[in-house]
């Protein structure tokens, strides 16, 4: 009886073709926005959570407390209020996974014949594990090299390009503001990072080399940060309350004085970033939605519409022994397809339109099979909650003041 209805429903909007086209149109524009929308928005998280991968996990920042120069408060990690010995002391601390000092500023490299500038970071062992980095060939400096401030160094992928090309730069000898380094490894590649820095222009040096030999510093083994990784994520408290406790009593400031040294939480700051980024695909998703409200109220429309233009039809079914709860079912049907068959055109345009917004505007998207179980599921509602009215109002039909409608 069902399948009997349903041919009857799809036979009645065939029979008006274009106001079934632009009933469903609504539909169609509504699913395929949805779609669309939650795709760039699934895109955006995802391209946050990958940055927040590639920058470490668990991690906090120290950074030196800020200098004065003539009255000019020159800004944090300007001062040399922070030492190899205080990273040391910091790796020590039960709640702490890995620690690596830095020092860092921009040179000129050069290669043979090509040359490029970039940053350089002069840093520890330690600074692959904190930024959970891997090589992608040779091998990363270790103590000895730090001990001995050896002129060897890591490079980036975007390094190698620039200065190697397709040559394996391991093993080769660049200059770093003149002078000759050894390229030990190559660092896989990371990508952006949260800010939209290329990760991957970056060389890295034993903290010694950088220290003595390339930037100097006013006082033997100053840094300006120290990168320091949690051993877990609900560790992450008592990790910052024992760096900080630390570095009160090495550097001999009392309660109630102000530290010479300022920590933040980068990984809640990424979190933060990461939640914005949920808020703004669930409005996104909410906006687009209002075209399915409007889809619908389109579809109510013209159930409303065909129940007037059949009213006699309606009077002859009820006469001959259709119950009400067959003409209700029957319109039901009919508006139920109008928005199946709208969802089902949306959602091949939100595929189309997200694939042009793509390659258009260079954002990431990812249409989630989420997404489109989503949009049925919403236009096969709409087809019921908006179509209810209109089918209902067709049952309740008296048969006598139907047969007499002109």
């Amino acid at each position: 009886m069902i399948g009997a209805m349903l041919a009857e429903a799809l036979q009645a909007l065939a029979s008006n073709r274009m106001r079934t086209f632009l009933t469903t149109l609504g539909m169609v524009i509504g699913v395929a926005a949805v779609i669309v929308m939650l795709a760039v928005g699934s895109g955006v998280q995802q391209s946050i959570r990958d940055s927040i991968e590639s920058m470490g996990s668990n991690l906090f920042i120290v950074l030196a407390g800020s200098a004065s120069s003539g009255g000019v408060r020159l800004g944090g990690g300007n001062a040399s209020t922070l030492t190899l010995a205080d990273a040391e002391a910091i790796g020590e601390q039960p709640s702490v996974r890995a620690v690596a000092p830095l020092a860092f500023g921009n040179a000129q490299l050069v290669y043979g014949s090509y040359n490029w500038g970039t940053q350089i970071y002069g840093t520890t062992q330690g600074y692959l594990d904190v930024r959970n980095w891997s090589l992608l060939s040779g091998t990363m400096f270790g103590d000895s090299d730090v001990r001995s401030a050896g002129r060897v160094a890591v490079i980036g992928t975007t390094v190698a390009a620039q200065l190697f090309g397709l040559e394996d730069p391991v093993g080769k000898t660049i200059r770093i503001n003149g002078g000759p380094y050894t390229v030990l490894g190559l660092l896989s590649s990371k990508g952006q990072s949260f800010d939209g820095r290329d990760q991957d222009d970056t060389v890295l040096i034993p903290i010694t080399t950088a220290q003595r030999k390339l930037f100097g510093s006013r006082f033997r083994g100053s840094l300006r940060m120290i990168m320091v990784q949690s051993a877990s994520e609900a560790a992450m408290p008592q990790t910052e309350l024992e760096v900080t406790s630390l570095l009160m009593e090495r550097h001999r400031i009392g309660a109630g004085q102000e530290p010479d040294f300022s920590m933040s939480n980068l990984t809640a700051v990424a979190e933060t970033a990461a939640a914005t980024a949920r808020i703004m695909s669930l409005l996104l998703g909410a906006i687009a939605s209002i075209s399915l409200i409007v889809g619908g109220i389109g579809i109510m429309n013209i159930m409303l519409v065909s129940v007037t233009e059949r009213t006699r039809e309606i009077g002859i079914r009820v006469a001959i022994g259709a119950r009400p709860q067959d003409v209700l079912l029957q319109f039901l049907l009919e508006s139920v397809a109008l928005a199946l068959l709208g969802g089902l055109i949306g959602v091949l345009l939100g595929f189309v339109g997200s694939e042009l917004v793509r390659r258009i505007a260079d954002i990431p998207v990812i249409v989630s099979s989420g997404s489109v179980v989503l949009a049925f599921a919403v236009s096969a509602s709409v087809g019921v909650f908006f179509g209810w009215y209109p089918a209902r109002k067709a049952a309740r039909l008296e048969p006598i003041e139907a047969l007499r409608y002109h």
